[in-house]
C-alpha cells in the first residue's frame, strides 16, 4: 500500500526537502503541496491524502484552523504538525483540533518517514514521550469539571491508562494478557464513549479530566 501525503508549509524550500525525503521511500508518495491552510483544504479535496504534514504558523489560514477543517472531511486525513518548538501552545491547540502528533523540523529524515508511517497505522502514539510531556503540561490549566472517563468499564480504564503511557495496541495486549483484536475493540469503545476521533484526543481527555496525571508515568 502506498501512503499518500500532502505537504503544507509556506516555505517552498521546506516542502521541497520533505518531498525529497518522502519520495525516496517506495511506500510513500507526495500527492500535493500547499502554502497555507486554505490551499491545504482545496488540495485535500482534489487529491485526498492519507497523511498531512502541516506547518503550524502560516499566513492567512494557520495550521490549527486547517487541521480543524481537515478533520471535518470524510474520510479525514491524519495530520502531523511540523514545528520548530515542541513546547508550544500552538502545537497543543493543533492536537486539540485533531492532529495525531507533532514532528520537529530538525528531526532526521528517518524520523520524518517514521512519523508518516506511525500515524497512518494509528495503533500507537507518535513520539509518545514528547506528546505526554506537552499534553500533561498544557492540560493542567484546562481541566474539565466532569470526568468523561467515568463511563468507561474497568478494563477500558486500564487500556486508556496504558494508551496514555504511550503503549501501542500490541504492547497493551502484552501487558494485560489480551489479544490484539480485543485491545483494538476496547480502544474503539473508549473513543466512542469519550466522543473523540483518535488516541491523541483520548489522551488529552484523560489528562484534562484528571484521570491520569504527569506523576502516573
Amino acid at each position: 500500500m502506498t501512503i499518500r501525503v500532502l505537504l503544507v508549509d509556506d516555505e517552498p524550500l521546506v516542502r521541497g526537502g520533505l518531498r525529497a525525503i518522502l519520495e525516496a521511500e517506495d511506500d510513500l508518495t507526495v500527492v500535493a503541496e500547499a502554502g497555507d491552510g486554505a490551499e491545504a483544504l482545496t488540495q485535500a479535496k482534489l487529491a485526498p491524502p492519507d497523511v498531512v504534514l502541516m506547518d503550524v504558523r502560516m499566513p492567512h489560514v494557520d495550521g490549527i484552523a486547517a487541521t480543524r477543517l481537515l478533520a471535518e472531511l470524510d474520510p479525514a486525513p491524519r495530520v502531523v504538525v511540523v514545528t520548530t518548538f515542541e513546547n508550544d501552545d500552538y502545537v497543543y491547540d493543533a492536537l486539540v483540533a485533531g492532529a495525531q502528533g507533532f514532528l520537529l523540523k530538525r528531526e532526521a529524515p528517518d524520523q520524518v518517514v517514521h512519523a508518516v508511517r506511525t500515524v497512518h497505522r494509528s495503533e500507537s502514539l507518535l513520539f509518545p514521550a514528547a506528546v505526554r510531556a506537552l499534553v500533561s503540561g498544557r492540560a493542567r490549566g484546562r481541566t474539565t469539571t466532569t470526568d468523561p472517563t467515568a463511563r468507561l468499564t474497568e478494563r477500558e480504564q486500564e487500556v486508556l491508562r496504558l494508551v496514555a503511557a504511550g503503549m501501542s495496541n500490541a504492547e497493551v495486549a502484552g501487558q494485560l494478557f489480551l489479544g490484539v483484536e480485543t485491545v483494538k475493540s476496547h480502544v474503539r469503545s473508549i473513543l466512542t464513549k469519550l466522543g473523540v476521533r483518535d488516541r491523541v484526543q483520548a489522551v488529552i481527555v484523560a489528562y484534562e479530566s484528571g484521570f491520569v496525571s504527569p506523576t502516573d508515568h
